[in-house]
């Protein structure tokens, strides 16, 4: 029998999705099951972005130039302006999504073997992504105890190595709702400078930052124009994860003369998507007036209740729509598929991700969950009552189990 790769092999499996098979014979059996574990806004995607699909005209649906139509490159580069980051429409690859953005990036900067630090826990497909790229992750890890702030930058600076080629960062956090301050970033920005490498940051929940704060692009920085690289997409800011969109941003002309290259292997990004999402840029801001004011109270009753559980830790997210909750129990993995296997309360249960695959360092995080709070207020309230509940009868199960 044919053999299948030693790179087909080391792919993770995603934490988000691989418990969907429970689920499902969960459902079957009648048990009403709350989705926690995947990040699918719940909010509308605007109506212009649908209307433009609808009332669409095209005859041909034909390929679009490969780094994206020019009109809506130049509709981002109009977006962008407006957050004070100032790029003109060719410093703008549109793409299949973040995720082609990031693979794109990964092929246009490292080689084999190169290495990519991330501060951990981190969005789980950045395995995915470094594995089918080949390339290392080398984890910096941040703590639940900060609300996982930005390790010191001493400890950036140890794992600094000649194969070295980048910092790679997700503000706001995903999986953790953290949003790093200005001054974080610019201490980013100078050791990307002393070493001479690049600075990737994916900035898809740019627009959720809760509490008055404000989010600071790594492209607003000064003298970083050769070491800056922003991944974008459309998918959770418009509530169009279904379109496919997203883009990668830079004023390095080398790299992006690169990842030019990646995009003309694969032709083009998909055209019907493209105008959904260049009208979705019309949205007026009270649209993100509200879904902002809606995912902060999402968040403040996700987070009270969770606090009224015993045993549980869980930080306070200030961006994106996650968090991450560390549970008194020894496995999440285990327990996440119990909750849809063996449990429900009331003909219900709760579909988590167990947050040790958004780490790469072996063992850690085995004991916690991330947590997307995408649904109403009253599910959220329904959900940390189904988790209380299971913790409950969870524990006294293995405490048999011991005896």
């Amino acid at each position: 029998m044919p053999k299948i790769s030693a790179k087909g092999h080391a792919m993770p499996e995603s934490p988000i999705r691989k418990l969907v098979p429970f689920a499902e014979i969960a459902k079957k059996r009648g048990t009403k099951v709350f989705h926690l574990n995947i990040g699918q806004p719940d909010i509308k995607t605007p109506q212009v972005a649908l209307d433009a699909i609808k009332n669409n005209n095209l005859e041909v649906l034909a390929y679009s130039r490969s780094e994206g139509s020019e009109e809506y490159r130049i509709k981002i580069a109009n977006y962008y302006s407006k957050h004070n980051v100032n790029v003109k429409h060719d410093d703008i690859i549109v793409t299949t999504g973040g995720s082609e953005a990031l693979l794109f990036t990964f092929g246009s900067i490292m080689d084999a073997d190169d290495e990519v630090i991330i501060p951990e826990p981190f969005y789980a497909n950045y395995n995915g992504f470094s594995t089918a790229s080949g390339v290392n992750i080398v984890p910096v890890m941040s703590s639940i105890d900060t609300g996982f702030a930005l390790p010191a930058i001493e400890e950036f600076e140890k794992l600094i190595t000649p194969k070295t080629k980048a910092i790679l960062i997700c503000n706001p956090g995903n999986p953790t709702g953290y949003l790093y301050s200005k001054e974080e970033i610019k201490q980013l920005a100078a050791i990307v400078k002393k070493y001479d490498l690049f600075l990737v940051a994916d900035e898809v929940y740019r627009e959720f930052a809760y509490d008055g704060l404000t989010h600071h692009s790594v492209l607003a920085e000064n003298d970083l124009d050769d070491h800056a690289i922003v991944i974008d997409s459309v998918s959770k800011r418009y509530s169009m994860c279904g379109a496919r969109i997203g883009c990668i941003v830079s004023k390095n002309k080398a790299f992006m003369a690169t990842a030019m290259k990646f995009a003309q292997a694969r032709l083009s990004p998909p055209t019907y998507a493209q105008i959904a999402s260049e009208a979705a840029l019309d949205t007026p801001d009270s649209y993100f007036t509200d879904v902002i004011e809606e995912y902060t109270e999402r968040r403040n009753t996700l987070i009270s209740e969770l606090k009224k559980i015993d045993g549980v830790k869980v930080a306070t997210p200030k961006g994106a729509f996650y968090c991450i909750a560390e549970l008194p129990i020894a496995d999440a993995d285990t327990f996440a598929q119990w909750l849809l296997e063996e449990f429900n309360l009331n003909g219900e249960t709760i579909m988590v991700a167990p947050a040790a695959g958004f780490y790469s360092t072996p063992g850690v995080g085995l004991n916690q969950i991330r947590i997307a709070y995408v649904l109403k207020k009253d599910d959220l309230i329904s959900s940390a009552n189904i988790l209380k509940a299971a913790l409950v009868a969870y524990k006294a199960i293995n405490e048999v189990a011991t005896v």
